[in-house]
């Protein structure tokens, strides 16, 4: 997949210790050893935990147990667990269990939303927007990735996704129709993608060479009709529905055999129920 340096990871720790953990200071503890142990309180998509043990070892702390990434675990199992002196332990305690109620969750959400959709259609992808939270994009990708979804782009520069505000540019949408063949020439190693929420619009987005079609926000009979145009005349084009699609729909959209959904709904689908366990050791 892809790994975090360990530099990134110490200052995702950084910000919850800028400078020292005050309440432990001032308990003045210096001789004891402690475990702790993060646990689930219901069935989840093990992610991310590669990132929480690697910050207890940077710590000097040893991981004595972890399940890796894409492991389905029930309530009541243990994800991961490791042994450092008691200070340390509680520096890095809240960093690592974060890292996971946020990444479990992600994935678990993701791998239901692909579920539902192969329930219905076995050749449709579930795709993420780069509407990751803020300065967590790594782990929001790792987590998508970990439960079954691609990114649909991951940036401005990997991709040519022509929205509504790029048309107004153009006088009219002949004009923008006639452009298409300029920018795929210019593109000739790119997917020309171009939204569109009208049902004329997208078939003369098809007739003009578009490549990929995004659907956006459109009535679920109107895709089923662009779906078999499509079909019957363009079959080599890709249709892609996006728009407040979410596990309790997805389905729905997935049954018109598109061939892509596009979804910020794992993204902010909140955090994994993890409990931890604190033991004395010495």
């Amino acid at each position: 997949m892809f790994d975090f340096t360990d530099n990134e990871l110490l200052e995702l720790l950084k910000e919850d210790v800028p400078f020292l953990d005050l309440t432990t200071y001032l308990q003045d503890i210096n001789d004891k050893k402690a475990r702790l142990e993060i646990y689930t309180r219901e069935d989840i998509v093990v992610s991310c935990s590669e990132e929480s043990a690697r910050i207890a070892k940077l710590m000097n702390c040893e991981v004595d147990f972890f399940v890796p990434s894409k492991q389905k675990i029930k309530k009541g199992e243990l994800i991961l667990s490791f042994i450092g002196d008691y200070n340390l332990i509680h520096k890095i305690w809240r960093t690592t269990q974060l890292i996971l109620e946020y990444s479990c969750k992600m994935a678990t959400y993701t791998q239901n939303m692909k579920e539902e959709i192969l329930k219905v259609n076995n050749h449709c992808e579930l795709l993420t927007t780069r509407k990751t939270y803020p300065f967590a994009k790594k782990f929001c990708i790792k987590s998508i990735l970990v439960g079954g979804a691609f990114p649909h782009r991951l940036n401005l520069t990997e991709t040519v996704l022509l929205f509504p505000h790029h048309r107004k540019v153009y006088a009219t949408s002949e004009e923008f129709y006639y452009r298409i063949k300029e920018i795929k020439q210019k593109a000739l190693e790119k997917k020309i993608i171009i939204e569109s929420s009208d049902f004329n619009d997208a078939i003369n987005l098809m007739k003009y060479g578009a490549d990929v079609l995004q659907l956006d926000k459109m009535d679920i009979k109107i895709i089923d009709e662009i779906v078999k145009y499509k079909n019957n005349n363009f079959p080599w084009i890709k249709l892609l529905v996006s728009g407040n699609i979410n596990l309790l729909n997805i389905k729905n959209f997935a049954s018109t055999q598109i061939d892509g959904v596009v979804s910020s709904s794992m993204y902010l689908c909140g955090m994994s129920d993890l409990g931890t366990k604190l033991t004395i050791l010495e």
